[in-house]
């Protein structure tokens, strides 16, 4: 009986802090590092990832409406604990970490249940050579970003 109790319980943590974490390195990621430049009418989205080194890739973001910044972010994907966590801090805000929680050869999602927006971020590479970034929060509320490679 205690150890069905048990089970129940540590099913019912999983489900409130949303799916486990997956194993990965760093490597798996490298697909991302670059400089990625995307947006439309009128606003420029732009990310650029430093390769693996370290068991960290970082990066900056900055989102320009016509000649102007509107926001910025500074990011960084780290191994910790045998996976891997997107660090994500908006406009110089403190850190939020997403935990790694799937990964294929050409996308990675990670998770944040208790964040407000987004809970998750997912970026995945296209066949034509692009870039997905998508933040949603795992219901009906998403956003997605297409980016280029820039030389």
């Amino acid at each position: 009986m205690r150890l069905m109790l048990s089970l129940v319980l540590l099913c019912g943590v999983i489900t409130q802090a949303g799916r486990p974490p997956a194993h990965a390195s760093i490597a798996q990621v490298a697909w991302i590092a670059g400089a990625w430049t995307g947006g439309g009418n009128g606003v420029t989205l732009e990310e650029r990832w430093t390769p693996p080194a370290g068991g960290t890739m970082l990066a900056v973001s900055r989102t320009l409406k016509g000649d102007r910044m509107v926001a910025f972010e500074f990011l960084r994907i780290v191994e910790r604990d045998g996976g891997l966590v997107y660090v994500a801090q908006p406009n110089g805000r403190p850190p939020t970490d997403f935990a790694l929680t799937e990964i294929t050869d050409g996308s990675a999602t990670f998770e944040n249940p208790s964040h407000d927006f987004p809970k998750m971020i997912r970026y995945a590479k296209r066949a034509d050579g692009t870039l997905e970034a998508r933040v949603s929060d795992g219901g009906q509320r998403a956003e997605a970003f297409l980016f280029s490679r820039t030389p």
